[in-house]
């Protein structure tokens, strides 16, 4: 199974970037992404939702097809039916 260590730290003078984590092994091969936060813009402030519908009726549509569906449907119910009576 593939894991995740989310980490944030600065850029070091000569562009490096240096993480330590108790989790990583020495020696081991791991695989870094460096993703740099979106930059805000100040001109056009986060929409305000008056409700939740709202903001639900504002996401866009995903198109999924018959079979997506059916795993999705079959996840749902795998779930529900592990909670037990």
């Amino acid at each position: 199974m593939q894991s995740a260590l989310k980490v944030k730290t600065r850029v070091l003078p000569g562009k490096r970037v240096e993480v330590t984590a108790p989790e990583l092994v020495e020696g081991e091969d791991v695989e870094l992404i460096i993703l740099k936060p979106e930059a805000v813009s100040a001109a056009e402030p986060p929409k305000q939702f008056k409700s939740v519908i709202e903001f639900i009726d504002s996401l866009k549509p995903v198109e999924r097809t018959p079979e997506e569906w059916a795993e999705i449907e079959r996840e749902f119910y795998e779930e529900r039916n592990s909670w037990g009576d």
